[in-house]
């Protein structure tokens, strides 16, 4: 089974992550073969609800054997999750300011595909500032470290 683990590197700097869940992706055939060989991707990606039920709109590039039965890169995909949580989730969202974003898809044992999401809270210009002056630190002190050996 390959390893494939896509994510969504800019949504820990744009946002603040409030809940994460792991969620199933209702996808075609010609999809799952391309999310295998690593033609997805999460950038500028988000979710919506549709008739109560949540919807992830993201980029998976066309399989290059898929012939005329190719899929749209930029299709709405079904996000398979419980009725309890999806229930929890809608009523959030309808909170000003609060938004789901995928992170990460994966594929999970069992060779299905995974997308981990999560409820969101978009961050300020002066936490933006914080995040990188923490990343700077972090980046300093790994200077000094790997220095002195």
């Amino acid at each position: 089974m390959s390893d494939i683990n896509i994510k969504n590197k800019k949504a820990s700097f744009q946002y603040e992550f409030l809940e994460k869940y792991i969620a199933g992706i209702q996808l075609l055939g010609t999809e799952i073969k391309s999310i295998r060989l690593g033609k997805a991707s999460l950038v500028d990606s988000f979710c919506s609800f549709d008739n109560h039920e949540l919807y992830a709109k993201m980029y998976i590039g066309e399989y290059s054997h898929g012939g005329y039965v190719n899929h749209d890169p930029r299709r709405e995909r079904k996000l398979l999750l419980s009725r309890r949580e999806l229930d929890k989730l809608e009523k959030k969202v309808q909170n000003v300011g609060l938004t789901i974003i995928p992170l990460r898809m994966f594929l999970n044992d069992k060779g299905y595909a995974k997308l981990e999401i999560a409820l969101c809270r978009g961050k300020k210009v002066a936490d933006k500032r914080q995040s990188i002056k923490e990343k700077e630190t972090l980046r300093e002190i790994d200077r000094a470290m790997k220095s002195r050996y």
